[in-house]
């Protein structure tokens, strides 16, 4: 849906490129944790991922960035695209005839909102602390929620966090997916547990550290004291420019 109030959506989608949606799939991380972002629609018991459309003079990946920046208030978010989602089986016009009389429309069969529509997926890697929730003018609210105890979400939403967390997992290898989720400088166990939590399993400390090393995305810059110096990890960061 829009992050347009109800009342304001134009019948025919004036301004909007038709029948093409944005679905953000924003992933917040904090302390071990993993969070995913959704919004709930006024006056119905229907959830969703926070989306969009793409206004007719905009790029893509702009629209993506306004989408996930509106929703969390933030804007320096790792923002990727991953998948286009375009199954007609993924088409059902009910509930957004229901969220759109619950908001006070009555939409005709030809409203441009209950057309077909094929969905780009983006998903983001936010720090949950630093984002402040804002649901769009039709949602009553906009919260975090954990993997494992999710809403039930309105058409394939749920698909498509399960194929963004696919993706995140396949790219953690070639994604610097820790820049914005962790201090500046960091230890190695710091950066083993962001990966552990994303990938939801343990992993073992040397291994991780060889792989880690060899991929020359960081490079180390001191110590950190916390008690006897033979026991003071090293210090890393990512390498500037990757």
């Amino acid at each position: 849906m829009s992050n347009k109030p109800a009342d304001e959506i134009n019948e025919n989608g004036t301004g909007f490129i038709k029948n093409v949606a944005i679905d953000t799939v924003i992933f917040g991380f904090h302390d071990n944790l993993l969070r995913v972002l959704l919004s709930a629609y006024k006056n119905t018991n229907y959830f969703a991922l926070p989306g969009g459309f793409i206004r007719e003079k905009e790029n893509l990946h702009d629209a993506a960035r306004r989408v996930a920046s509106e929703r969390t208030g933030l804007d320096d978010i790792y923002l990727e695209q991953f998948y286009v989602f375009g199954d007609y089986s993924r088409y059902d016009p009910q509930p957004f005839k229901v969220i759109m009389e619950a908001n006070g429309n009555r939409p005709s069969e030809s409203h441009w909102l209950l057309q077909r529509f094929i969905s780009i997926g983006y998903y983001a890697l936010v720090d949950f602390t630093r984002a402040t929730p804002t649901p769009a003018a039709i949602f009553d609210s906009c919260n975090w929620y954990d993997l494992n105890n999710m809403p039930e979400l309105i058409q394939d939403h749920s698909k498509i966090i399960t194929k963004a967390l696919e993706v995140l997992r396949a790219n953690l290898d070639h994604k610097v997916v820790g820049y914005n989720l962790l201090p500046e400088s960091f230890t190695m166990g710091e950066l083993q547990k962001l990966y552990e939590t994303i990938l939801s399993k343990k992993l073992l400390r040397p291994a991780f550290q060889r792989k880690m090393l060899s991929l020359c995305i960081l490079e180390r810059v001191a110590k950190k004291y916390s008690g006897g110096a033979h026991k003071a990890p090293y210090l890393y960061r990512f390498v500037t420019g990757e």
